[in-house]
């Protein structure tokens, strides 16, 4: 087969837009709001990018895929519907699962919204009706790396524990007051003040100074790391 001039294997194979029967590939292969043209113009997009990222000549690469220079110049510019096999040997050429292709398209978006007073409470041995710890959600994944929840407390009294976790946590005073004890030291919180520390120094409200106290605590972990101890 020689640079430009090799032949489709399959010349029913591919089309172009127009033809009905070359378009199954779309269907079948995403389900997506897109126009056929627009869903072609994507993948074609997508098989350019891939191809230039390898700096493989469009020859090289349609000698490689065992498809016409023609045929690929036609799928990079969203002008031709391949079929699933051609699909196959355009990923293989490329070193990516065929889903690359697509990708992109629809893709499915974690979303989480939690209503006022939703929250998922949370119990503890140290907890009790005075203290509210509710957990704002969380993204799927193998981990969490980012934990938000709101702390609610409504009486004194009581030892408070101090918290150690991997990463960092930012927190916010949405009500009240209270000294806030990190790494030996206490420190002054009021309604609308903020605090970002190490997770890893121990962390936690040592004395309550107004009440009720309320406050956002949002701990990032990093990436490799599965979720820590729970409050703070």
């Amino acid at each position: 087969m020689t640079n430009g001039g090799a032949t489709n294997p399959d010349p029913q194979e591919d089309a172009d837009i127009g033809d009905p029967e070359s378009l199954a590939f779309a269907e079948a292969a995403i389900d997506s709001p897109l126009t056929t043209a627009e869903l072609c113009r994507v993948v074609g997009s997508r098989v350019r990018e891939l191809r230039q990222a390898l700096n493989m000549t469009m020859s090289s690469f349609a000698t490689d895929a065992g498809i016409s220079l023609g045929m690929l110049s036609k799928i990079e510019h969203g002008q031709s519907a391949p079929s699933l096999s051609t699909l196959a040997r355009l990923a293989a050429t490329a070193k990516v699962p065929v889903t690359a292709l697509f990708r992109g398209l629809d893709e499915e978006h974690d979303l989480v919204i939690v209503r006022a007073g939703k929250g998922h409470e949370i119990h503890h041995d140290r907890g009790g009706p005075d203290r509210l710890y509710q957990d704002l959600g969380t993204l799927r994944g193998p981990n969490r790396i980012i934990e938000p929840m709101i702390t609610t407390i409504t009486e004194p009294g009581g030892a408070f524990p101090l918290y150690q976790h991997p990463g960092v946590e930012f927190l916010h005073v949405l009500e009240g007051s209270m000294h806030y004890g990190y790494g030996g030291k206490a420190y002054l919180l009021n309604t609308g003040d903020t605090m970002q520390i190490h997770g890893e120094v121990a962390h936690g409200p040592v004395e309550l100074v107004e009440l009720p106290v309320r406050f956002i605590s949002i701990k990032v972990y990093p990436a490799s790391e599965s979720r820590g101890a729970v409050g703070g």
